[in-house]
């Protein structure tokens, strides 16, 4: 398969970017740091993929076109996973906005790009059927979540925006599904200072990412423990969300970790 991958330098990308090069995949990976992204690529190759890796800023939506459209000249791609994503950090204005600007501006282009490359009229991409996005969201857009208000809110805006996608594109045999993990490894949880319950390695949250995407499963929400607390804390009436969101530590103290991870 041909597949594409953001935000895939470090976290479940990273692992997602392994996991597919063990499959077989073609890759086209991109991050914003160039040394960890050529050692993910390494790691990519040591398994016998064929990889490029590209450092793309997701925000810059010309570069992120150039990027998809020189990938899909080199291979028809069939999957795309847009990964790419931070953490707030202290909600001051400058981390909310790049917050916003990278989880919700950045997949916007990505998916946006996926969209256009993949209702062209294409023999070679007819030839080979799968045609699907895989946006990866969080636990954490089941919100309001006051420990992390920006970060809940651009990965809410992910959940419906995907889901609701989802639906419309089904006719035109594009498929959609939306990732929302738990406390994976990563840069943001590596510095999370807050109790992570159900705490899962990058590997095994690939593998649960890979498997449910090959059978076209909508909502990839994990685990299932993380996510029905969610749920409730979101169906509760809002008097009753607010008391228990006030009982929530902060993911990270003020200790100093003050930027965007």
């Amino acid at each position: 398969m041909n597949t594409l991958i953001t935000g895939a330098s470090s976290g479940i990308g990273e692992a997602l970017a392994l996991a597919c090069a063990r499959r077989g995949d073609t890759l086209f990976i991109c991050g914003r740091d160039a040394a960890r992204l050529d050692a993910v690529a390494d790691r990519c190759r040591a398994c016998g993929a064929t990889v490029q890796a590209t450092v793309v800023d997701v925000t810059d939506r010309a570069a992120v076109d150039a990027w998809m459209e020189a990938s899909d000249r080199a291979a028809p791609l069939e999957r795309i996973f847009s990964n790419a994503g931070v953490g707030t950090g202290v909600e001051d204005e400058a981390n909310v906005r790049t917050t916003f600007d990278i989880n919700v501006g950045g997949n916007l282009n990505v998916v946006l790009k996926a969209l256009a490359l993949f209702r062209r009229p294409d023999a070679r991409r007819a030839a080979n059927g799968t045609r699907q996005i895989v946006l990866t969201a969080s636990i954490a857009g089941y919100g309001p979540l006051k420990s992390c208000p920006a970060y809940s809110a651009t990965k809410s805006c992910l959940k419906t925006w995907g889901l609701s996608l989802r639906g419309m594109l089904a006719p035109e045999g594009i498929r959609v599904s939306v990732v929302c993990p738990g406390f994976v490894r990563s840069r943001i949880t590596d510095r999370n200072t807050c109790p992570m319950p159900f705490f899962m390695e990058a590997d095994k949250a690939a593998r649960i990412i890979l498997a449910r995407a090959d059978r076209n499963v909508g909502l990839i929400a994990f685990p299932w423990p993380m996510r029905f607390a969610t749920w409730l804390l979101a169906t509760l009436p809002f008097r009753l969300n607010e008391a228990i969101n006030r009982l929530l530590p902060d993911k990270i103290a003020a200790n100093g970790r003050d930027k965007v991870l």
